[in-house]
């Protein structure tokens, strides 16, 4: 068997020269940013979280030293809207994409160009998925959303034959496993800004394709840790899907195990080359995976293992000595005020997140009460009508998920009594009271977000989207077709 060390340097970049050690640049006044996150890692999947099966030492290690929001959900859990939100710091139905291959309008005033009009340098590395355009098309600048430094693709999982784009139309290549490539590139931009005599800080996103399916395309180095081990399933994992869940949680956590991995390689670059002091650095992710919970698979939907996500951020500047948790749910919209409000950098009045800077910073206390807003607009994909998928809308708080269906209530869950959420409480007499008060939460989150909650090919037809007939709405395991969609979004 591979041990773990073994493998540490397999995929790196090996350190810096000693050149670039601590002392060589002393850093802009500004943090620098780095925003790391991955396309379908579930929260509950880490060392750190209390999974004894995944390796992933260094995220541990980053969740030491960082502000751990616990209960950080994806608010509308699928790739598209996600990534949309995060950019905006709006809701699906605001910014228009409430499904996957859409475009995101050029008239919105993204985190990039927030934080470019604050003298910061923007980059954007791996997977894209908000241009609608393709999901093998160049992106040219002016739908970059204002991201400079480009190196990206739409959308591809095929992580070992990935394609990507700089400035100019023609198709390069990732050679090998793109996250690691990915992060060798992420790396070398961090290197030369430490090189470099500016004093601009740097805003760098790198997003990775992995662990999303396929699961079993890690570098075999990665795949051999789990060949052979004795995994535990979640709770909810029906008997009959329990053989299938074994196969697939050996690929899932090798994908996991490699992404560990690069995220201790971006780490170490950061101190080599006097970076990490001065740098915001967050892991997170873009949602979860059901992974045979309840028999299902992939996001969108309203449980625990598709909607909560990790999310972790260090500043040893400014936190060295705040490393804590967090139980307050931090929501996608959330995220980019927060990056601008911890930067002091102007927050568009349009933005519908909560700046929650204060509190990571200790200035402002968590709400603790707070209710988070979970959305599905449009089923589609593993998710659609045919294999039981529904529109809903709902409010996850720290301790209770509550949603209606178009129908009325559907689920309430206590997740600290049943942290599976195998016990439905909805319309059990003694959780009517509760049931009630988190059914006006939500009545009163709908109002904020001028949300009708009505059928999802209603929200459609008034955007003027065209999906595939056969598949109800787009299909994202589907190579693009312009068949698909053939309007961009009316925001």
């Amino acid at each position: 068997m591979i041990t773990r060390r073994e493998i540490v340097k397999g995929g790196a970049v090996a350190s810096l020269s000693a050149a670039l050690q601590v002392g060589c640049s002393t850093g802009p006044k500004k943090p620098n940013i780095l925003y790391v996150f991955s396309d379908q890692w579930r929260a509950s999947d880490h060392g750190y979280a209390g999974n004894a099966d995944v390796q992933t030492p260094h995220i541990d290690r980053l969740a030491s030293q960082s502000v751990n929001f616990t209960h950080a959900v994806s608010g509308i859990p699928v790739c598209c809207p996600h990534r949309a939100s995060l950019l905006t710091g709006k809701y699906p139905l605001t910014h228009g994409l409430y499904l996957n291959d859409l475009s995101l309008a050029p008239e919105h005033r993204t985190v990039a160009h927030c934080l470019k009009d604050a003298g910061y340098a923007t980059g954007w590395i791996g997977k894209w998925h908000i241009d609608g355009q393709g999901r093998e098309s160049f992106t040219p600048p002016e739908r970059r959303q204002g991201f400079e430094y480009w190196r990206t693709l739409e959308c591809t999982h095929d992580y070992n034959e990935s394609r990507y784009y700089g400035d100019a139309p023609e198709a390069l290549y990732w050679q090998g496993y793109d996250a690691i490539e990915q992060t060798k590139d992420a790396q070398a931009y961090m290197t030369r800004h430490a090189q470099s005599s500016s004093e601009s800080p740097f805003a760098l996103f790198l997003s990775w394709g992995p662990p999303h399916a396929p699961y079993h395309t890690a570098p075999e180095r990665y795949r051999e840790l789990f060949a052979d081990q004795q995994l535990t399933l979640r709770a909810n994992v029906p008997a009959e899907d329990q053989e299938q869940a074994l196969i697939d949680y050996r690929g899932y956590y090798a994908h996991m195990a490699a992404l560990d991995d690069c995220l201790g390689d971006l780490l170490r670059t950061l101190e080599d080359t006097g970076l990490a002091d001065n740098t915001i650095v967050v892991y997170t992710s873009d949602h979860g995976d059901m992974m045979h919970s309840r028999g299902a698979m992939k996001k969108q939907q309203p449980w625990d293992e598709s909607l909560r996500v990790p999310f972790l951020l260090r500043w040893p500047q400014r936190l060295a000595n705040q490393p804590r948790k967090i139980d307050m749910p931090l929501d996608t919209p959330d995220i980019m005020p927060t990056l601008l409000g911890l930067v002091g950098a102007t927050i568009p009045g349009e933005v519908e997140g909560i700046d929650r800077s204060g509190i990571i910073v200790g200035s402002a206390e968590p709400d603790e009460d707070h209710a988070a807003l979970i959305t599905c607009v449009a089923p589609f994909g593993q998710w659609d009508r045919s294999k039981g998928g529904k529109e809903y809308r709902g409010v996850r708080t720290t301790r209770y998920t509550y949603c209606r269906d178009l129908a009325g209530p559907w689920l309430l869950y206590d997740n600290e009594a049943d942290p599976f959420q195998l016990d439905n409480l909805v319309g059990q007499a003694a959780h009517a009271a509760l049931q009630e008060r988190l059914d006006e939460r939500l009545n009163a989150l709908l109002l904020k977000t001028r949300d009708e909650f009505l059928p999802g090919p209603e929200f459609i037809a008034r955007s003027g989207y065209v999906v595939n007939p056969a598949n109800e709405t787009v299909d994202y395991n589907l190579p693009f077709n312009p068949a698909n969609i053939t309007k961009s979004p009316i925001v």
